[in-house]
């Protein structure tokens, strides 16, 4: 039933008592307040306490101020996870403006084309990637950009300071006692993100106050979050802000451990010294954990909780993973939904099944996270609900408060992503008889051969199973007869090694035969900086 104006309940109005803009940047002054001495950021020889932390953030926030920054201007970062990104969580949009953060790994032209698209008053920089930015720097239209460098020990290569001042000086003209607000409007942009741009110029992606607050709060509740953790930040945080995962450490008064190069010897490293008990990265981390030596590894007291997003980890590397001890929680997003939005909730029932089935179901997305209204597999022409058999081939599209404005300057893009009322994620899946989600492709990875569809993640998650494969990609090949044929690219573990009939023979006895990769090619995978395979280079060789 619809409500009427003339409701009896329609009299109350929102006041300060009782309406307060929800924003992630509350957890911090609370964080300071009730932990003001436990460690909130430590990274190397450097630690900060909460207390310490909300000072920086302070400090930051007040020190773009005085150099010009005002509400709804953007300052952009390029860094990698040290505490001076953690801390641009806060203090710019403590100041009203908003956060770009940059992908590190991105070419000085991509790096020009975002400062400018972005209009970007501030940019703060790492010395460790001045190459790039400074051809980007040469580029870029806007000649009165501000400059501030974060000159990190731990960075390698050129150093060259490119600002007028470094980090730590900028803080030194900022107030400590600065007094900021939350904003006026909950929906107000706090972050804008770009997607990674495999075809064409990327699109930026601007998140408001209200959603990472609900993501948040969504991701205490659904990866069941205990006070106090210890999590190790190897999910790069110019991706989708790092997951969130800065925001939700503050609310429960965690140790954020930053991590500059992630590395199997890293991450044990981290675990013994900081008595890590959880952390996220694509399933490249979870292949290099499997991988690392026995010099590499080093002795857990803990269960350490990982999610993962990103292509489906296969069967056998969950499996692997799990003997070293360490628990995977599957999950799935995109930039436009803040990161995860679905996750792969655990049922005790399938605790007593054999450990192949059970890493077969972890595989899955799973349903929609708390903070998603809603996720959907839908048939791609007549967009209703494919039925739950685990086998028809669907969009997902989904809804809720953790979706996106919409995209920067683009009206037209972001009207094609929300038709219908829904966000359509471009992620082709199927729906099980549990209602548990299941990925099979994106949209232009699905394979077509000869009328039949072909799921290059099946065929990646079969070769994953032979012990000499550390990483496979599939892509579709152009063929006369069947119009496209898969095709395999494969990187090797650290000494092993196989043919590429041995390994056709693998499939052979894995595979239906219209499903078999007719060709096979060994090399390093190119990725991006989260470990996402860039299937759009592999594609260019075949061309």
């Amino acid at each position: 039933m619809n409500n009427t104006s003339n409701s009896m309940y329609s009299t109350f109005k929102k006041v300060k008592a009782n309406h307060v803009a929800l924003s992630p940047l509350s957890f911090l002054p609370r964080a300071a307040n009730l932990f003001p001495n436990k460690d909130a950021v430590v990274y190397g020889d450097r630690k900060y306490s909460w207390s310490e932390c909300y000072n920086r953030c302070r400090s930051l926030a007040s020190a773009i101020s005085k150099l010009g920054v005002s509400t709804g201007d953007t300052v952009s970062v390029i860094a990698a996870n040290t505490p001076e990104m953690v801390e641009a969580h806060y203090g710019i949009a403590m100041a009203g403006a908003v956060l770009n953060s940059i992908n590190v790994r991105l070419d000085a032209d991509t790096i020009a084309y975002i400062l400018d698209h972005s209009e970007a008053k501030i940019l703060i920089t790492d010395t460790g990637f001045s190459p790039s930015v400074k051809e980007a720097i040469k580029k870029i239209e806007n000649k009165k950009l501000i400059i501030i460098d974060i000159v990190d020990m731990q960075a390698e290569g050129d150093k060259t300071t490119l600002g007028t001042m470094n980090y730590e000086e900028l803080l030194l003209t900022g107030d400590t006692n600065f007094k900021w607000s939350l904003p006026d409007d909950e929906w107000n942009a706090l972050s804008l993100n770009y997607t990674s741009g495999t075809s064409g110029k990327p699109k930026g992606v601007v998140y408001h106050h209200r959603g990472s607050y609900l993501m948040t709060m969504g991701t205490i509740c659904d990866w069941q979050l205990p006070m106090h953790p210890s999590y190790l930040y190897t999910v790069p945080l110019f991706h989708c802000n790092g997951w969130g995962h800065a925001w939700t450490m503050t609310a429960l008064g965690g140790k954020i451990v930053c991590c500059r190069q992630v590395s199997a010897s890293a991450i044990y490293e981290a675990i013994q010294h900081h008595k890590v008990t959880h952390f996220g990265g694509a399933p490249i981390i979870l292949g290099m954990i499997i991988n690392a030596s026995e010099s590499e590894r080093k002795p857990m007291d803990q269960t350490v909780e990982i999610m993962t997003a990103g292509a489906p980890p296969p069967a056998a590397i969950l499996e692997g993973i799990e003997n070293l001890g360490f628990n995977v929680t599957h999950v799935y997003g995109l930039t436009e939904t803040y990161g995860h939005t679905v996750m792969c909730f655990w049922q005790e029932e399938w605790s007593g099944s054999d450990f192949s089935q059970r890493a077969t179901i972890k595989a899955r997305q799973g349903v929609a996270m708390t903070a998603t209204e809603s996720a959907r597999v839908v048939d791609l022409k007549t967009r209703e609900d494919v039925p739950k058999d685990g086998k028809t081939i669907g969009e997902i599209v989904l809804q809720g408060n953790t979706i996106m404005k919409g995209y920067l300057k683009n009206p037209e893009a972001t009207s094609e992503a929300f038709e219908g009322g829904w966000f359509k994620s471009g992620d082709l899946a199927v729906m099980h008889e549990t209602g548990y989600i299941e990925i099979k492709d994106r949209l232009k990875d699905i394979i077509i051969s000869g009328g039949e569809n072909i799921s290059s993640v099946e065929i990646e998650g079969i070769l994953h199973k032979h012990p000499a494969v550390s990483i496979a990609a599939v892509i579709a090949k152009p063929d006369e007869k069947w119009g496209e044929v898969p095709c395999a690219f494969v990187e090797l573990k650290k000494e092993k090694s196989i043919t590429e009939e041995e390994l056709m023979d693998f499939c052979r006895k894995n595979l239906a035969g219209f499903k078999r990769p007719k060709q096979i090619v060994f090399c390093e995978i190119p990725k991006t900086a989260t470990g996402k395979l860039q299937k759009f280079e592999l594609r260019k060789q075949i061309q």
